[in-house]
């Protein structure tokens, strides 16, 4: 395992553009089994879990050709389905939590999908339900082997249907909308998520042929059709990359500007870190992060302390939670961190605590923070990245601690941020990977 070495204290300068957005990559890679025909996408980001998910197309059959650094050539003419039956699909499949994306575009395509339990972050439970009750009122049949660890899922033709989710899942939304699109009649589907991520998998299969209407709410009618065709498609910048650069910049006092951020894309995330006493100022597409030495949490009109929770969107992403709670240590003022989605999320902050953040965990999702305005620096220490966004959470801290810190499964990181440490320290960190 690999592991970062962080001398706290340096304040960054300069420009910086995030990389492409993970999870619309993650998604629009699983797209392109939909058709025989080239779909070419720019900007994918050069990251641990979207390399795993190429190199699992390309074994799959898919014909993958590199244009340029971020852009690829995809052509998924012969599938073999065979693979899916193999221990090496199985070790691939299962160290990836997106490949649970490719079951709808093979179902609806070749009538039948099988993948084991996928992995990802251990952030608590994350079930499939969604997915698979989706297929199932698509028309396919389910069977998960308890012994194998392996699900199912089997159709000759997929037949459009009313759903309601029982959650608003990107993921199932992903793979129920590239299942609908070559079902045939009309699939409607009410509780969608609507990130710009789904939106963006909306565009391009629109692109493709598909016929979805509703594109941007929580509620999508799909049109199915016979087949769809190749397209182009460009991925937008990463929303959480954004944000963290945004908490890196208060965090060590530093002014960042933020290159081509897509800011109507954004949501609340601006808002968000505003709410937190932090300055932003938007030039275009930038967004300019002034030096700060002190910003002040607000309070809600009645004084009460604030509150910041996620929310599907276009609420607050969860994956900015961490970011959100490390930045609000060096805060004047409290704030109540309200993680709903995933019970797991918040267990890092010990390792906030043992850097000096007043922090009190009050259950698996709500901790309290009550900031130290800089007045008390927080301590280098020596931890563990339990997961991507904690794990940037904890780079962050470590930035601007007093000290030397160590991150160690820095693996973690690295399946979510293209090469994090060479980008950071061109600005003025001290950032050394060491095996």
């Amino acid at each position: 395992m690999g592991r970062f070495i962080i001398e706290g204290g340096h304040r960054l300068h300069g420009e910086i553009t995030p990389q492409g957005a993970k999870n619309e990559a993650l998604q629009v890679l699983c797209a392109t089994l939909l058709t025989s025909q080239s779909v070419t996408i720019h900007n994918i980001p050069l990251i641990q879990d979207v390399l795993l998910l190429i190199k699992l197309l390309e074994d799959l059959g898919v014909e993958v050709e590199k244009i340029s650094g971020s852009s690829y050539r995809f052509r998924a003419g012969e599938v073999n389905l065979e693979y899916l039956e193999t221990d090496a699909f199985r070790r691939q499949s299962t160290s990836l939590r997106g490949s649970v994306m490719i079951i709808g575009p093979l179902l609806t395509r070749f009538g039948e999908a099988v993948i084991p339990r996928p992995g990802g972050d251990k952030i608590g439970r994350r079930r499939l339900d969604t997915h698979f009750i989706g297929f199932q009122s698509l028309g396919a049949s389910f069977n998960f082997d308890h012994a194998q660890n392996f699900y199912t899922v089997k159709a000759s033709r997929l037949r459009g249907a009313y759903m309601l989710l029982d959650e608003a899942s990107v993921t199932g939304t992903a793979n129920i909308i590239m299942a609908g699109v070559l079902a045939s009649g009309t699939t409607t589907i009410y509780n969608a998520a609507c990130e710009p991520y789904i939106q963006q998998l909306c565009k391009m299969l629109v692109r493709m042929g598909a016929r979805i209407s509703g594109i941007g709410s929580n509620l999508l009618t799909i049109e199915g059709v016979e087949r769809l065709e190749g397209t182009e498609h460009t991925i937008l910048p990463d929303m959480i990359e954004v944000g963290s650069f945004i908490g890196m910049a208060a965090m060590t006092c530093s002014e960042l500007t933020i290159k081509d951020v897509c800011y109507e894309q954004l949501g609340v995330i601006p808002e968000s870190f505003r709410r937190l006493g932090i300055e932003l100022e938007r030039n275009g597409d930038d967004l300019r992060v002034p030096s700060q030495e002190h910003y002040t949490i607000e309070t809600f009109i009645d004084g009460a302390i604030m509150t910041i929770a996620d929310a599907p969107w276009p609420g607050l992403t969860p994956d900015l939670l961490s970011v959100i709670l490390v930045v609000a240590t060096q805060a004047k003022g409290s704030v109540l961190i309200h993680q709903k989605m995933f019970e797991s999320r918040l267990f890092f902050v010990d390792k906030l605590i043992d850097m000096g953040a007043q922090i009190i965990l009050c259950d698996p999702h709500r901790a309290t923070v009550i900031g130290m305005d800089h007045t008390i620096r927080l301590r280098a220490t020596s931890m563990s990245s339990p997961d991507i966004r904690a794990g940037v959470a904890l780079l962050i801290a470590a930035m601007s601690a007093e000290g030397t810190s160590i991150i160690h499964n820095i693996e973690q990181i690295d399946r979510g941020y293209e090469n994090i440490d060479g980008r950071l320290n061109k600005l003025g960190a001290s950032i050394l990977r060491a095996e």
